[in-house]
Order: structure tokens, then sequence, then C-alpha cells
């Protein structure tokens, strides 16, 4: 989220840090989501002071039924690199669903975001990496 490892890493390090001090006082975090949540905020925090991209539409498409295929023709960081430059809270939330480890009221929870939102987020950059997969991988969209 903060594009630089070294960030990310500080980051990681302020938010155990956080933890263990919260323990020490006797009110360790409530729940396994927290580390999520605290480091998600501390990124975003951290990203205020950063560059920002100015808000860019991109073209959508419907899902096709050889988007798989055109998936299997990427490398799996172009995949992450799509994603991590996404805008928030987009980002967290393609990124939540696609780790497959979360179910969606955990999204909902960690992304702080309402099941109307997370559902509008979802489609629309699902329709968007159709747009960008048709560039990427376009032979496959063609047949």
């Amino acid at each position: 989220m903060t594009g630089e490892t070294s960030k990310a890493q500080d980051i990681f390090q302020d938010t155990v840090r956080e933890a263990a001090f919260l323990a020490a006082k006797g009110e360790p975090p409530a729940d396994r989501h927290w580390f999520f949540r605290e480091a998600r905020w501390r990124c975003l925090e951290e990203s205020k002071t950063d560059l920002q991209a100015e808000p860019l539409e991109m073209e959508e498409y419907e899902i096709t039924p050889e988007a798989s295929l055109q998936i299997e023709q990427l490398e799996p960081a172009q995949l992450a690199i799509w994603i991590s430059s996404a805008p928030e809270p987009q980002r967290t939330a393609l990124a939540l669903f696609y780790l497959n480890e979360f179910d969606y009221g955990e999204i909902l929870d960690l992304a702080d975001l309402k099941l109307s939102e997370l559902s509008r987020l979802l489609v629309m950059g699902r329709r968007q990496f159709q747009a960008w997969l048709n560039m990427m991988a376009p032979q496959i969209s063609k047949i």
C-alpha cells in the first residue's frame, strides 16, 4: 500500500509494537483483524503526505468467459501491480477479495465499508480489470 518496502516495514514494526504495548497493559487487540485494520490505517495516513494520482476514468467491460484464459497469460506481478494502482478504498477491497482469505463480513469490517460500497467497488474493479485484460492479452479476447 505504501509503494516502498522500507515504509511498509516501518509500519509493520509500529503495528506490532503497538500490539505489544496494548498486551503489556492488559488490553490485547480485540480480534485477529485488528492487525489488518491498524496496518491499513497507518498506511493510509502515511500515504496522505505522498504525491496522489489524479482521479482517472477507466474503461469498463463486462467480464467475458475468456477472462480466465487472459489471466493465465499474465505474470502474477502484473495482477499485483494492477490492484496496487487502484485508488483507496477499491485497492483494499480488491486485495482482500482476491486474497481469498476473508469472507464478505470480514472484508466489510477490515475495509470499513458498507455492503453496497463493497459490491460497487468490486463490480467496478472487475469491469475495469476486464478492460485492462483486453489490452494486455488481446488475442484471447478476440476469440
